[in-house]
């Protein structure tokens, strides 16, 4: 079970990328095989070496997947001029795996088998081919984004928002996961929205999701109105014309981003007044403005929700410090934020482990992960839990990051993410 991509969101996020780079393994399985610790190095100054996978290349373009990467790496280089950890400075070894599944394996192989990184921090993959040998070799991998079901899946894969699955192997409990209705279920409360549209292209995974939302929507009891366009000739205007008629409260969608900018142009033509465009954590960026620069009604209707404290809110020490460390990248993002609290993390981590003289090892930076329950990064995470549960809840207490878009203001955050807080029902769906 996750929590911020959410379990829907992260479900959304493999399905509005419209791709798939099915492609198994080309490596031998003994190259995997757990060998242990890398040895402790003796020298004090000797880094203590880390990896970050991302699909920095990937077919879906160049700037969809590297957020977390970037956040990542600009806490390992704040940490490394304030002395690293415990004097040591922490080497980033950086792996581009393309978007595809043998790419991925390539990089699992080389940091791993190779470079005898400690962890893996902040991954980021189009297809997560490499899991289960990283789950084999016993690397820690901490603060990843649970784009596919691997960290619902895999013992010692940390994903950003936690877990309550066994990860014995098989995706979530017997092949399920489950999400919740908290997105829905706050629009109805916060501002009464009854009537909910949900646009998907005429393609399998964009379907499949659709009706993934459409489920949770019914079970908060809206009136949902679905609408499917085209995947090679989309007609946006004849599905905003129908929305507007239908008077939609709120708009979810299953396509890509192109999709939405497009979605949001051709509301704005037929003058459809809508409560929320509701988007998700990958798109709670700083580029809103030039996403949307042709729909300005639409654009501010964007709301994004997720389980990480928005990186606009600087009143909060945490989120200053981001953004300070990150002004150098001209652009920011809630991946971005994600991926520092991923380095965060691992460096707790890894000075509980120097702290107690035991050496940095893959096995004492696990151990902490298993016992970090309630973890938040210093307030920039919901608090994250790995429970193992034998069985899916059928219900759950679930808090909500919720911020809007506003010209003039950016992201507005609504309320206390620790306190918009819901008890919802959990909804089985299959990866």
């Amino acid at each position: 079970m996750r929590r911020r991509l959410r379990a829907v969101e992260s479900a959304a996020l493999g399905l509005l990328l419209l791709l798939s780079a099915a492609c198994g393994s080309r490596l031998p399985e003994s190259d995997f095989e757990h060998r242990g610790s890398p040895p402790t190095p003796s020298a004090g100054t000797t880094p203590i070496r880390v990896g970050i996978i991302t699909s920095a290349t990937s077919p879906v373009g160049a700037a969809a997947f590297t957020g977390p990467r970037d956040g990542a790496k600009a806490w390992f280089e704040r940490l490394n001029a304030r002395g690293g950890i415990a004097g040591r400075p922490v080497e980033v070894r950086e792996c581009d795996d393309g978007g595809s599944g043998v790419g991925n394996n390539e990089c699992v192989h080389r940091l791993i088998i190779e470079d005898k990184v400690v962890a893996l921090v902040a991954t980021t993959a189009l297809d997560y081919a490499g899991a289960s040998r990283v789950s084999h070799a016993r690397v820690p991998d901490i603060g990843g984004q649970p784009i596919g079901a691997a960290y619902d899946t895999y013992p010692h894969l940390y994903g950003i928002y936690g877990s309550l699955a066994p990860r014995n192997g098989t995706p979530g409990w017997d092949g399920q996961l489950y999400g919740g209705t908290e997105v829905y279920r706050y629009f109805a409360r916060e501002h009464g929205a009854r009537t909910a549209a949900v646009v998907s292209y005429n393609q399998a995974a964009s379907a499949a999701y659709a009706r993934l939302v459409t489920r949770g929507l019914e079970a908060e009891g809206y009136h949902v109105v679905t609408e499917e366009v085209d995947f090679a000739l989309p007609n946006f205007r004849a599905a905003a014309a129908d929305l507007k008629q239908q008077g939609a409260d709120l708009v979810f969608d299953a396509l890509d981003t192109h999709g939405n900018a497009q979605l949001c142009e051709a509301l704005d033509k037929v003058g459809a007044e809508i409560t929320a465009k509701v988007t998700n954590v990958q798109n709670w960026t700083s580029t809103v403005p030039e996403d949307y620069k042709d729909s300005p009604r639409c654009r501010n209707a964007l709301w994004a929700t997720g389980s990480s404290r928005n990186h606009e809110d600087t009143d909060q020490a945490a989120v200053r410090e981001f953004r300070e460390a990150t002004e150098k990248l001209g652009t920011h993002s809630q991946w971005q934020l994600e991926g520092w609290a991923a380095a965060r993390w691992f460096t707790e981590a890894a000075r509980a482990c120097a702290e107690a003289g035991t050496g940095v090892t893959r096995v004492c930076v696990d151990d902490f992960m298993n016992r970090s329950d309630g973890y938040t990064a210093g307030g920039l995470l919901i608090p994250v839990r790995f429970e193992r549960l034998s069985e899916p809840p059928r219900t759950r207490r679930t808090c909500l990051s919720v911020a809007r878009w506003q010209d003039g203001r950016g992201w507005v955050s609504q309320g206390d993410m620790n306190t918009n807080c819901f008890d919802v029902p959990q909804l089985a769906y299959r990866p």
